[in-house]
């Protein structure tokens, strides 16, 4: 079996021509540069692939349609932490659940810690064999900080159903009060993700007189209008409390090497933009 990890940033066609070039069987990305990788791709590239594997970010609905309708593959989608070594939950050929980050691998013990504000699910905190000892602190080197109980806890909101599928809601810190209600900002960005599906989108908190705090939506789309998103929202049955306040194009969303969306990166980038 030969596996390829997704790289630094590449042009995506040449992706594509390597896992044709090599066979290989296993592709591992996030929805970011699967997506851009099934761009690019002759349908012929992926012959040899048998498993399609995401993680790190939710994968959208295009990504998966474009998967299945031009190369027959499902993308299993999963979620780790590195302090998990890293694998948390996966969803694998035989139990699968679009929309979710699969059933959590044996021997994991979870416990959600309610969150003041939301609804369904709690703060993930997770205890087993591949979670890690614990921390080496600067200020006591070689001294290993152990967790209380075993328990590590993600800083993941999720929530976990019947039949033991764990959906991702958000990283705690990337939910936003307003007005004493909770959003999640990746379920602003989920909800967005059919907007503008050749454009990247990112959701941030920022400070507001009123309602304490406000949404504000980052696009490289040029001439993007706060009445599109707000109609699509409206198209989509999303809550008001989802609609950005604001709406920023900038030429570039600022990016992780994994592709993810650099949020630290992004909301100074958009106080320097908006002061």
């Amino acid at each position: 079996m030969r596996v390829f990890l997704y790289p630094t940033p590449l042009h995506y066609r040449q992706i594509p021509e390597l896992i044709y070039g090599y066979d290989a069987t296993v592709l591992i990305g996030t929805d970011t540069f699967l997506a851009g990788y099934a761009r690019a791709a002759n349908p012929y590239d992926f012959r040899a692939l048998r498993y399609v594997i995401a993680g790190a970010e939710p994968v959208r609905a295009e990504t998966r349609k474009i998967y299945m309708e031009k190369f027959g593959l499902r993308i299993l989608e999963g979620y780790g932490v590195t302090e998990c070594s890293p694998v948390v939950a996966v969803n694998t050929g035989m139990f699968n659940k679009a929309g979710t980050s699969g059933k959590l691998l044996p021997f994991i013990e979870p416990r959600l810690e309610p969150v003041p504000g939301v609804a369904e699910g709690g703060r993930l905190h997770v205890r087993g064999p591949n979670v890690m000892l614990g921390y080496y602190r600067p200020n006591n080197p070689g001294e290993i900080e152990p967790l209380t109980g075993g328990w590590y806890d993600t800083g993941d909101i999720v929530a976990i159903d019947a039949d033991g599928y764990v959906a991702i809601k958000g990283r705690a810190r990337r939910f936003v009060k307003i007005a004493g209600e909770m959003v999640s900002l990746a379920a602003v960005e989920e909800a967005l993700a059919g907007l503008w599906p050749e454009h990247k989108k990112a959701a941030v908190a920022a400070p507001d007189a009123r309602k304490g705090e406000r949404i504000v939506l980052a696009t490289d789309r040029p001439g993007a209008s706060r009445s599109e998103v707000l109609a699509w929202l409206k198209g989509k049955g999303a809550a008001e409390l989802m609609a950005p306040a604001a709406v920023v194009t900038l030429d570039a969303i600022p990016l992780l090497g994994s592709g993810k969306t650099d949020n630290v990166a992004l909301a100074r980038l958009l106080r320097e933009t908006l002061e």
